[in-house]
């Protein structure tokens, strides 16, 4: 075990948060309590559907919390063209921060040109029109050679972040047929951290559920969380003692 330290406040955990308002089954009703919530515990941002741009606007209005519009969500097998068009329109819409998702088979086809291009020309879009991009690799289906190669050209890029995962990308077991993710592991987190260019940030999404599972990611490298579970966490840091004034916290990670 390695002992680290993370410094950290109410306003900082929530600060870290871009809160996910993204299951296909909310409401418009649940989606407006969301941004509320968003609104007042002041987190990064909320992340949204992209019809919920012009509401997110209304309901967040200068209160500092971003927009994070998804693209080709969850499963990234939009054409290039689409995507691009559809991440122009998120950005027009009043989108500042766009999670695309890369296209999956087509990195464990190996075909990394196709991938490299889908990437760059919505990183190129987005960043013109004056938004950032964060890259959304859904690690649960990739291998670590998957995962390294994808660091690299997104250095090679220059995109804003990469994201582990969607909090969508099941996996089927091949022998009870049930359906699972991992999601975001401090593992997976310190992988992308070592292979990437130091400009690129981490976020880490899909199963960050607990203050000690945020305390982990971020103690691997990871700078931004993405989770549905914003309230419980900064709840369970009350319990702990964490309060508005910056404590530091030792976190143990696996080697």
């Amino acid at each position: 075990m390695t002992k680290h330290t993370v410094k950290v406040s109410l306003a900082s955990i929530a600060k870290s948060i871009d809160h996910s308002l993204l299951h296909p089954s909310m409401t418009d009703d649940k989606i407006d309590e969301g941004l509320r919530l968003c609104r007042d515990l002041k987190t990064a941002t909320a992340c949204v559907k992209p019809y919920c741009i012009t509401r997110s606007k209304e309901i967040l209005g200068d209160s500092g919390v971003l927009i994070c519009p998804v693209i080709g969500f969850p499963h990234g097998n939009s054409t290039t063209a689409s995507k691009v068009a559809e991440a122009i329109e998120a950005v027009e819409l009043g989108g500042h921060e766009i999670d695309m998702v890369i296209n999956v088979g087509k990195a464990l086809s190996g075909e990394w040109e196709y991938v490299q291009n889908e990437i760059k020309l919505i990183n190129e879009a987005v960043v013109s029109r004056g938004a950032i991009l964060k890259v959304i690799f859904e690690t649960d289906f990739l291998k670590d050679e998957h995962i390294i190669r994808l660091c690299q050209i997104c250095s090679d890029i220059g995109v804003a972040f990469i994201k582990t995962s969607t909090g969508f990308g099941f996996v089927q077991d091949p022998k009870d047929g049930k359906y699972s993710y991992t999601g975001a592991t401090p593992r997976l987190v310190a992988l992308m951290r070592k292979h990437s260019s130091p400009s690129v940030r981490i976020k880490a999404s899909g199963g960050v559920r607990t203050l000690d599972a945020w305390l982990k990611v971020v103690a691997s490298g990871a700078i931004r969380i993405g989770t549905s579970s914003t309230t419980s966490i900064l709840q369970e840091a009350k319990q702990r003692g964490i309060g508005e004034k910056e404590v530091e916290v030792t976190v143990e990670l696996d080697d």
